[in-house]
């Protein structure tokens, strides 16, 4: 279903995450989609040996992550991507709401649109215009039109070059950045799905680290499986 509305979708995941990998393999077929269609590229996600300047090695991993998307999009004259973390869990009417929603977006001269997120509500169902100053949590699901792609690589790339806490904005999460690249830019157009297309998959953090009983043999297993009866809850 996405790969009507993007050119490409990228699906960021470490390679030591064979879990999240089967996971987000089980979010594609909900989503009418596999691995191996040819709009899915699989990222590898960027895993540094420190955090720099950034809040720790996860957040940089992560901002580093999705600048090597926007660069690859950018290079290859992407058109429309779609950027999913492999966290990610497609809302349960994904299948009957994404057609409207992505429909109504394809309608709009957009630049960013937010699948999913953290934040308050929204008045309307459906599709919304996010305020450039409403600054949006979270990056398990956001898409950059052709032309926002390339000024949203260079704004990352002057963020990483500057120093933490700089009064233009140095090392941060990566949601922080494009909340400050909508800021700046306020011409960029940015629309949000509500409710979100997709949350956040109750899993072990790569930003955070891993908790105690995700590091002991045995409770990681039990932990994993805890988390989707939770899901299967939900």
């Amino acid at each position: 279903m996405l790969d009507h509305y993007f050119n490409r979708i990228y699906i960021i995941n470490l390679k030591s995450r064979s879990d999240r990998r089967r996971e987000m393999a089980d979010e594609l077929a909900r989503a009418g989609m596999s691995f191996d269609d040819s709009a899915v590229r699989l990222f590898s996600a960027v895993k540094p040996d420190d955090a720099g300047e950034f809040p720790s090695i996860g957040a940089r991993g992560c901002f580093l992550s999705h600048l090597g998307i926007l660069t690859d999009a950018a290079e290859g004259a992407a058109g429309p991507i779609a950027i999913l973390e492999d966290d990610l869990e497609l809302a349960q009417d994904f299948a009957t709401r994404a057609p409207a929603v992505l429909d109504a977006l394809g309608e709009k001269s957009w630049s960013i649109f937010y699948g999913g997120y953290e934040a308050g509500s929204f008045e309307a169902e459906g599709l919304n215009l996010v305020p450039p100053d409403l600054g949006l949590r979270t990056t398990h699901f956001i898409c950059f039109n052709g032309p926002a792609i390339a000024p949203a690589k260079k704004y990352l790339e002057a963020i990483l070059a500057r120093p933490a806490g700089d009064a233009q904005g140095g090392p941060m999460h990566v949601d922080g950045a494009y909340s400050w690249l909508r800021k700046d830019n306020r011409e960029m157009a940015t629309y949000a799905a509500w409710p979100p297309l997709g949350n956040q998959r109750r899993s072990r953090s790569d930003i955070a680290g891993p908790r105690w009983f995700d590091r002991m043999p045995g409770l990681n297993k039990a932990a994993a499986v805890a988390r989707r009866l939770l899901r299967s809850q939900r």
